[in-house]
């Protein structure tokens, strides 16, 4: 007997297909957004997407055009355009390529034996990849200051090499650890290092919108006002997933090598290491960054009540809607 056809809710423009309600649907939906197949589509089918998404907007659905094809040109829309400008985000700063363009640096950065050096070199890639990826996928409801930019950058390059060198001359220094603890540990300093300077990353970089305030829309999708409390709320929300999502790129691998190092057929193939050491990465961060960015929706929800008195004046809505970023 054959098995049933994959089955496709009806499509609804601007919607998610998956619950975001749930844990398990929006990591459906974030597995999506973050398809690295969509670093590969052309520009004529990003146009061809937008031309249908459009129509269907004005009324005008194709004939023969099935609920399974908009949910496609949906996603390829929503991993390539920004959802605030309109605008195509940069190919490599997209979060569909935040995997394949940052698994590279998280190598460099679990390296063994690193000197002072390599330690600075390596944290300074991963903040300027990191600062240039927050920027790109930010809320964009209100301009952002090219001296903001900055700033947040400077700000967190510097906590991140900071962090690490310190960690790293107190390693050197502590004498009574064993060798084989000191390696463990050296190899652990990339975590706490990237987990603090992300936070730092994600506050400077979007400083702006704490002043300013962002968009708050109703259920139509229309402006509700601008509020500096949903604002928190986003830089928060993004902040902590920026937390969670390196703590098993950089804690599982140096764990997990510590021990395949130790492995006879590894000792007498040494050239195997750093292949093994890549592929590790590009696992655990494959599986990290849609658990990570699951944890909350991107387009998050706010009960009025919760929002500035001037909001909850402008609308009849109970709950209104905002970019969180990712």
């Amino acid at each position: 007997m054959a098995e049933p056809a994959h089955t496709y809710p009806a499509f609804r423009l601007g919607r998610p297909q998956h619950d975001q309600g749930s844990f398990l649907g929006r990591l459906r939906h974030f597995v999506d957004i973050i398809d690295p197949s969509t670093l590969f589509v052309s520009e004529e089918r990003l146009k061809a997407c937008i031309k249908l998404l459009d129509d269907f907007k004005h009324g005008k659905r194709p004939p023969g055009v099935s609920d399974q094809q908009l949910w496609e040109a949906q996603k390829v829309k929503q991993a390539i355009i920004h959802p605030d400008t309109g605008e195509k985000i940069f190919m490599p700063l997209r979060m569909s390529g935040y995997v394949p363009f940052g698994t590279p640096i998280v190598i460099g950065l679990l390296l063994p034996n690193q000197t002072v050096v390599s330690t600075i070199i390596w944290q300074w890639l991963n903040q300027s990849h990191n600062a240039c990826v927050n920027y790109a996928n930010r809320n964009a409801t209100k301009p952002t200051p090219t001296a903001k930019f900055l700033q947040g950058y400077v700000g967190a390059v510097t906590s991140a090499v900071s962090i690490a060198v310190g960690l790293k001359v107190l390693i050197q220094k502590a004498n009574k650890l064993k060798p084989a603890t000191r390696m463990i540990i050296q190899r652990l300093v990339p975590f706490p290092a990237v987990a603090c300077a992300n936070i730092c990353n994600v506050g400077l970089m979007r400083h702006s919108e704490l002043a300013e305030g962002i968009d708050v829309l109703d259920s139509d999708g229309n402006v509700v006002g601008s509020s500096r409390i949903a604002a928190k709320n986003a830089i928060m929300e993004t902040a902590f997933t920026r937390v969670v999502l390196p703590m098993p790129i950089f804690v599982l691998p140096p764990i997990l090598m510590s021990y395949l190092e130790r492995l006879r057929f590894l000792q007498c193939h040494p050239r195997l290491l750093l292949p093994i050491h890549s592929l590790v990465c590009l696992v655990t961060f494959s599986l990290s960054l849609p658990l990570a960015i699951s944890l909350f929706p991107q387009m998050s929800q706010i009960e009025v009540s919760h929002l500035e008195p001037e909001i909850a004046m402008a609308t009849d809505c109970k709950v209104l809607t905002y970019n969180k970023g990712l």
